[in-house]
């Protein structure tokens, strides 16, 4: 799994015991699926259709820096299926595993659109 991107937990992110609140991890993980579709993809009009059972494993509190991983569990006609886990940067004790995040392409008519890829690519692919 490849960690792209690295979120700092402040008081803002806190729940009532004073460890992260789940909505705002997956608000992260969200847009971190959304971001990763868009660029694998190439369009900006992506949508988030399902997340599948989200098991969260470990908290993270105040102060910790947490790193947000994605990878690509198969490519649809019109879809983008992502597996996610978020873990601790210092301990990499993972937080939350997520196995299935459907994101879908859409057209200019906001419904779903075939994208035409079939793997992953990378910005040297990409060059060539």
């Amino acid at each position: 799994m490849r960690f792209h991107t690295r979120k700092w937990v402040k008081p803002e992110d806190l729940n009532a015991n004073g460890t992260l609140f789940g909505g705002r991890l997956l608000e992260w993980i969200d847009e971190e699926a959304a971001l990763y579709t868009i660029i694998q993809l190439e369009n900006q009009k992506v949508v988030t259709k399902f997340m599948s059972e989200i098991d969260f494993k470990a908290s993270a509190k105040q102060g910790d820096i947490v790193e947000i991983g994605i990878e690509v569990v198969k490519f649809g006609k019109a879809s983008l299926v992502l597996s996610s886990e978020v873990r601790n940067k210092m301990t990499h004790e993972t937080i939350i595993t997520i196995s299935n995040i459907v994101m879908v392409n859409l057209g200019e008519d906001g419904k779903a659109k075939p994208h035409g890829k079939t793997k992953v690519e990378y910005v040297s692919d990409r060059l060539n």
